[in-house]
């Protein structure tokens, strides 16, 4: 019996072993291989380079964002999609309605 109390002791201590260490490497996994968050987000608010606004067809009528130049633009497309109107304080013309062949209709500066 004596035999047993020690390979049963050997076990207890092995199982012991085993699973304070699948615990410790768990930590240290999850502490080297996390993605950090953001920490200019406020708890409020939302952070993105672009907003869509999209129709119940899934098509974009309106977005808010930054082009490939970081300069900023408010997008308002029509219902048909035939004119688009645009407020970009970095454009030469602060505001625009353009048809769908790219022909500006009105702008202002």
């Amino acid at each position: 019996m004596k035999g047993f109390a020690v390979k049963h002791g050997r076990f207890f201590l092995l199982l012991a072993a085993a699973f304070f260490g699948g615990l410790v490497g768990g930590i240290l996994s999850d502490q080297a291989l996390s993605v950090k968050s953001v920490q200019a987000q406020k708890p409020n608010g939302v952070n993105a380079e672009e907003f869509l606004l999209l129709d119940a067809g899934g098509k974009a009528r309106a977005g808010l964002g930054l082009d490939a130049n970081g300069e900023v633009g408010l997008i308002l497309t029509s219902k048909d999609g035939s004119r688009t109107l645009t407020l970009s304080p970095d454009d030469r013309s602060a505001i625009k309605l353009v048809e769908r062949g790219g022909r500006v209709l009105w702008g202002a500066p």
